[in-house]
């Protein structure tokens, strides 16, 4: 009997401290996030601070939605579905000069993976050799800075809209496509060709080099929802941490979310794209700590917008642009 007297309080105090515990998890603000493509490895940094509890530690509950081909994730936020999304910067700064009231909370991509690619058997060598031609281009966004470079050198050009595929490129439907260095140019390897069969024009050696992935919300929300944001950021740069010296772990995770999704799930080229991104990721020697955004960076993507559309930014750099790590 004695053995029951001192197990029956020891199992109230168990009980007791599970249950402070769930309820402690449930009082976690929650934060939706949407990253603006299908699931893959360039955003594995927030599936991995998920998995490993990242972000419960640090005190948000995260949930993550993604957006469909055909959708932009732009439309999940305006719609409320979403908190904040991830965008190219150049997308941002755009989305912003429509009219809509975001904020950029933190800079992840430092450079631009962004390039035209053609076959040689097409003649094109040169850039200036697609003018008059036609070029695939992706229907959910992202088109700002492809045009912008073509704008500014005055081309013809015929745009293709393509939802995900590179097989119109690969059939000769098309000229040349816009592809992301980490994702649908490694796809065309994949589906045959050899790299010596390409030609590739990166448009960071056009001075083009804007970064890409970068984290949005509604002013409203960063007014509101500031502490939140900020421990999401925190968490999200952990995870990426994590991601770079566990890649196979962050492989694993990748592959699972994509199966869930019911996409095809290809491992070596999931590796191609999370070592390409870990790159981008990385601001070398620029002079900023990682997540945040160089003034410079938002001066040259204003130019470029500038150039392509003849408008100049309504904004200045602080208005866009609020630090959460300093």
């Amino acid at each position: 009997m004695r053995r029951w007297n001192h197990f029956i309080p020891n199992l109230g105090m168990i009980v007791l401290l599970l249950s402070c515990s769930l309820f402690t998890q449930a009082q976690l603000p929650k934060l939706v996030f949407a990253p603006q493509w299908l699931p893959q490895a360039q955003f594995a940094g927030y599936y991995i601070a998920q998995e490993k509890g990242f972000y419960k530690e640090a005190g948000v509950d995260v949930e993550i939605i993604h957006p469909s081909a055909s959708l932009q994730a732009t439309s999940l936020l305006t719609s409320g579905k979403a908190d904040l999304i991830s965008l190219f910067l150049i997308t941002g700064m755009s989305v912003k000069n429509q009219g809509i009231e975001l904020v950029n909370i933190g800079q992840i991509s430092q450079h631009s993976a962004l390039l035209f690619v053609t076959k040689k058997s097409s003649g094109i060598e040169q850039l200036n050799q697609l003018d008059g031609k036609k070029i695939g281009i992706w229907k959910s966004g992202f088109d700002e800075v492809p045009k912008a470079l073509i704008a500014e050198k005055k081309y013809h050009i015929e745009w293709i809209p393509i939802l995900s595929t590179v097989n119109l490129f690969m059939m000769d439907g098309i000229d040349a496509m816009t592809v992301m260095l980490y994702n649908e140019y490694d796809q065309i390897i994949n589906c045959g060709l050899n790299e010596n069969e390409l030609n590739t024009f990166p448009f960071a050696n056009y001075g083009y080099d804007v970064p890409e992935d970068g984290l949005y919300c509604l002013k409203s929300t960063y007014e509101n929802k500031k502490p939140e944001l900020k421990k999401f950021l925190q968490a999200t740069l952990k995870g990426w941490e994590y991601a770079a010296v566990n890649k196979e772990y962050a492989l694993e995770v990748v592959l699972k979310r994509m199966q869930l999704a019911h996409l095809p799930a290809n491992k070596v080229h999931q590796e191609w794209m999370l070592n390409k991104v870990l790159e981008l990721i990385n601001p070398g020697n620029k002079g900023v700590a990682r997540g945040e955004l160089m003034e410079s960076d938002f001066v040259k993507a204003a130019d470029i917008l500038s150039k392509r559309d003849g408008i100049k930014s309504k904004y200045l750099f602080a208005d866009f642009y609020q630090s959460l790590l300093k």
